[in-house]
């Protein structure tokens, strides 16, 4: 694999989405917690529990203001002939490296919140399993996805030619 990869970032739009998920997500964790600290079932130990509800609440908020920005800002990918190169992360960064010739099915998909920044998904499924391009513009998706399948139709020609050559040459 080449070491001079050029990647690329993604658009305003998928910050916006990554807010706005983390905020649905975040509003969704904090509910829980109100209603567990509602419920509380250890009458004894009530303040307790409220102190833990308090950190879990702060950490939540936290976690919902922090996660998108640096996500946004980690978050690399590139495509060449050879491979995806997708590196991303918050407190962990991860890297996903996928040879083209292993991609078994891509697969572009829609949320209810991309949908509303008009950002995708790629997802690229592989026999070790999948790997998801996330909060492309569409028409980026749209892009890589044909590009990808086109890429893999030229890689099953060549194989296809090269197996009927090796028939070929062996009847001869």
């Amino acid at each position: 694999m080449q070491e001079n990869l050029s990647y690329e970032k993604l658009s305003k739009r998928a910050l916006n989405c990554m807010y706005t998920a983390g905020a649905a997500t975040g509003a969704a964790v904090l509910a829980v917690i109100g209603a567990v600290d509602y419920f509380w079932i250890f009458p004894g130990n009530i303040t307790v529990g409220k102190w833990i509800s308090l950190i879990l609440a702060v950490l939540t908020l936290i976690d919902v203001l922090v996660s998108p920005y640096f996500r946004y800002h980690r978050y690399r990918y590139s495509i060449d002939e050879e491979c995806i190169d997708i590196i991303e992360g918050y407190l962990f960064v991860k890297r996903n490296i996928v040879p083209v010739e292993r991609i078994h099915k891509i697969q572009t998909k829609k949320g209810p919140v991309d949908q509303m920044f008009r950002v995708a998904k790629v997802i690229v499924t592989t026999g070790g399993g999948d790997v998801t391009l996330s909060f492309l513009e569409d028409e980026r998706a749209e892009q890589i996805a044909d590009n990808l399948r086109k890429r893999i139709n030229e890689i099953v020609s060549e194989q296809r030619m090269q197996s009927e050559q090796a028939l070929t040459g062996s009847r001869e």
